[in-house]
């Protein structure tokens, strides 16, 4: 393992990537067009996820033709060796087909975390934007975040049966809006506040893109204070980017 401190707090950890093939031990429907599927098996007896925003490549199939996606780890029990990740079922994408028809007993290849972005949890202030794609690792986050923590979370779902409940004992002003134009005015319209803090933004290619913008560029967010990621693109597939 090697670390990589920029100028920032924040700290870059890589990992030994390791290939695992684990059993779905339980399926749980979240909302309407969710599911948190809970995995099992040997292979995660050291399994580690030191960060909310981990991904691990989820993949179907074999060879070339292997559907491959990136998954955040919703939650990791060491104890039970249970690895839960969520899964939206919107689209026609082949592993949001599979999790509307998954069933325990059911194998499948994940790969990863290959490194963790450790944001610190003592931040004066936290902002958090992001579609169904980001909910996961929002939803840990403000689990993980102190009591009285100071976080405006600002969500986008299509549909509001998908809206959530989130736990942890974090200060959280939660605003939900339901299409990507709402997601940018919202941004728009939120202050940023005095004092050190940090931005985590993941969603649509260039929504992501134009909520960074915003922040970075009009409202003058340091560059080191905000973690801007594509999860997805319209019309593409499999795509995954980190915005600098």
């Amino acid at each position: 393992m090697s670390i990589d401190s920029p100028a920032s707090r924040v700290q870059r950890v890589r990992h030994e990537l390791k290939i695992r093939r684990v059993e779905v031990v339980r399926v749980r429907a979240i909302g309407s067009h969710f599911r948190a599927i809970t995995f099992g098996g040997p292979a995660l007896q050291d399994f580690h996820s030191a960060s909310f925003d981990d991904h691990v490549k989820f993949i179907l199939g074999d060879g070339p033709d292997a559907a491959k996606r990136d998954y955040t780890p919703r939650s990791f029990d060491p104890v039970a060796g249970e690895l839960v990740i969520e899964f939206a079922l919107h689209g026609d994408g082949p592993c949001a087909a599979w999790a509307a028809q998954a069933a325990p007993g059911q194998q499948v290849i994940i790969g990863g975390p290959r490194g963790s972005l450790i944001i610190p949890l003592d931040y004066e202030w936290h902002l958090l934007v992001g579609d169904e794609t980001g909910l996961p690792a929002m939803s840990r986050r403000l689990e993980e975040l102190p009591r009285g923590a100071r976080v405006t979370v600002i969500a986008k779902v299509g549909d509001a049966a998908d809206r959530r409940a989130f736990a942890g004992e974090a200060a959280a002003d939660v605003r939900w809006v339901s299409s990507d134009a709402e997601l940018l005015a919202a941004v728009q319209a939120w202050t940023l506040p005095a004092g050190d803090g940090y931005a985590w933004c993941a969603g649509e290619a260039a929504t992501m893109v134009a909520v960074r913008n915003e922040l970075v560029n009009v409202k003058g967010l340091g560059k080191h204070a905000i973690r801007a990621a594509a999860y997805w693109k319209r019309g593409g597939s499999g795509y995954h980017e980190n915005l600098e």
